[in-house]
């Protein structure tokens, strides 16, 4: 078993788009509609057939108000790995991110926390090298 897709709500699924893409790097992998349903998934440009992440729209009452809690709470709605964080922290801050919390040294890692424009936090983390 593998797991192919995951997903994250957003409020604007164009945004999001522009966000993910453009902020974050990763690259559109699906785009098309069907009637009011759009799927748009992204993924990293490192591992293009690997994991997707499907910004899906929040119009479910149910998901808007666990993705609220979420973020009032200061909870990362997604998780990204990268092997600098220092690094990324500075060329996505270069490109307009706002950042709640720059580069901090936790337990075994280094880890910066942003918003994606959409209603979520987004946390990058760098694993300590043991």
């Amino acid at each position: 078993m593998k797991i192919k897709l995951t997903s994250v709500y957003v409020d604007d699924q164009n945004k999001a788009l522009r966000f993910y893409t453009e902020i974050l790097g990763f690259a559109k992998k699906a785009d098309f509609s069907n009637g009011p349903y759009r799927w748009l998934t992204v993924a990293s440009p490192e591992e293009p057939n690997g994991t997707e992440l499907q910004l899906t729209l929040n119009n479910n009452p149910a998901a808007k108000a666990y993705q609220q809690a979420l973020f009032q709470q200061s909870q990362p709605a997604a998780m990204f790995f990268t092997e600098d964080v220092q690094a990324d922290y500075e060329r996505m801050k270069a490109r307009g991110a706002e950042f709640t919390m720059p580069p901090t040294d936790v337990t075994a890692s280094k880890i910066a926390m942003l918003k994606d424009t959409c209603g979520n936090l987004i946390q990058l983390t760098q694993l300590a090298r043991w």
